[in-house]
């Protein structure tokens, strides 16, 4: 006969399960793969400037707004990803305009903003968007992945 918390610790297992399980479905209805498009953030290999907030727009509609924490910052700097924006978008071309908040190693705060274009097709759509400080400004660059 099994002990008590040997039970316990099979049911959390299969909760935990489930509830992954959930959070997949829930995934797939609300964002299905033919209009799906998903943002993500990092830091260029190296940067050790502050990144306060991103904002996101798509065909000039304000889809992300995002403020981070210190550990969120630090897990960026130390190669982390983050997902800041998953949605819906219809098949065809869009324009993404992306707005940076920080501030440089130097101590000066930068606000930067860039638009790019980008095609949707059936398949979802992963983003990247890249942040680097170059010349003491903020650089914002996109590309799929």
């Amino acid at each position: 006969m099994r002990s008590l918390d040997e039970q316990v610790q099979e049911i959390k297992a299969d909760v935990l399960g489930i509830a992954r399980d959930l959070t997949l479905l829930e995934e797939r209805l609300l964002y299905p793969s033919n209009t799906q498009v998903a943002v993500f953030v990092d830091l260029a290999a190296g940067e050790t400037f502050r990144l306060d907030a991103v904002q996101l727009q798509i065909d000039g509609e304000l889809v992300a707004h995002y403020i981070y924490s210190f550990k969120e910052l630090e897990a960026l700097q130390n190669g982390g990803v983050q997902r800041v924006y998953t949605g819906n978008v219809a098949t065809g071309s869009h324009e993404i305009t992306v707005s940076v908040n920080g501030k440089l190693q130097s101590g000066r705060e930068f606000s930067s903003s860039r638009s790019f274009s980008f095609s949707k097709g059936v398949e979802p759509k992963l983003l990247g968007l890249t942040l680097a400080a170059d010349s003491g400004e903020a650089g914002i660059e996109l590309g799929d992945w």
